[in-house]
């Protein structure tokens, strides 16, 4: 009979030494692996049925971005975080939804092995799916410039410029098409964000309804906000892994968004203060 493959993941040594001989006993068969990169290595190696994993390791990423990556890679595995504080369970109950349950320190090995065979016993609920950055502000976009809507229309500095709905949002969906297309073909660290010609565009059509520069840095920085709000309403999907490269592409692309349609409207403003030659 084909033993149940389990994936252990802790940095402590002595800790994981002991459990893996003991879920060895418990019937299991067992990889382990003492930090975040090992675990990913051996998770894109490897079909697992059980992940039992820390929440809190050194160096880059944590229990979530492990748990994130077993779910995209063998989505019907049991995963079990385990964590040395009690509070765990209600404080990251929207996080921890990609998770089958959290084990509590220091509670015994041996429920440890009681848990997991109870969960592979237990009838299968719904595949948690993972998604992307990209994909969740794709599916969402037009949530997300909604919620952008409604924070300018409550700043009277900028409801100042009457506009309608269509107007005020029309260079968004280039916008998130940008933002999308950036997530999923990452530039370098430290290469400059593609030209826009729609953030250009967008400049001078501001400039031309009225808009001051001050106003088209407000209105991106709602932008902002309004796109983390939408990943936040999302933490139950999102792939872990990869957030934080996401939030720190969201943001270049933003702003360089907002650099370029700046350029062209100061550009135009000098020309237009040019004085008149017959």
């Amino acid at each position: 009979m084909t033993k149940t493959r389990l994936l252990l993941v802790d940095d402590d040594d002595d800790l994981r030494e002991t459990l893996c001989l003991i879920l060895e006993h418990g019937g299991f068969e067992v990889l382990s692996a003492a930090n975040v990169n090992d675990a990913l290595k051996l998770i894109g190696a490897n079909i697992f049925d059980v992940l039992v994993s820390d929440l809190h390791m050194p160096n880059d990423g944590d229990g979530l971005t492990v748990v994130s990556a077993m779910r995209h890679s063998n989505p019907k595995a049991v995963t079990i975080i385990f964590s040395a504080h009690p509070e765990m369970k209600a404080a990251a109950a929207a996080i921890l939804a990609q998770t089958d349950e959290v084990f509590v320190k220091p509670q015994a090995v041996v429920n440890l092995v009681e848990m997991i065979r109870a969960k592979m016993k237990a009838e299968p609920g719904p595949v948690k799916v993972v998604s992307t950055v990209a994909t969740i502000l794709e599916d969402d976009a037009a949530v997300t410039i909604k919620n952008w809507l409604l924070r300018v229309d409550a700043d009277k500095h900028i409801v100042w410029v009457k506009l309608d709905d269509t107007k005020r949002t029309a260079h968004l969906p280039q916008l998130f098409r940008d933002l999308v297309y950036r997530l999923r073909n990452p530039l370098e660290l430290g290469s400059h964000a593609l030209v826009s010609a729609a953030a250009a565009e967008h400049g001078l059509l501001r400039r031309e309804q009225g808009y001051t520069a001050a106003m088209m840095v407000e209105e991106s920085r709602m932008l902002q906000v309004s796109i983390f709000q939408t990943l936040q309403n999302n933490l139950h999907r999102v792939n872990f892994s990869l957030v934080l490269i996401g939030v720190m592409a969201i943001a270049d692309e933003v702003d360089s968004q907002l650099a370029q349609a700046m350029t062209a409207y100061i550009g135009e403003s000098k020309v237009d203060s040019l004085p008149n030659i017959a």
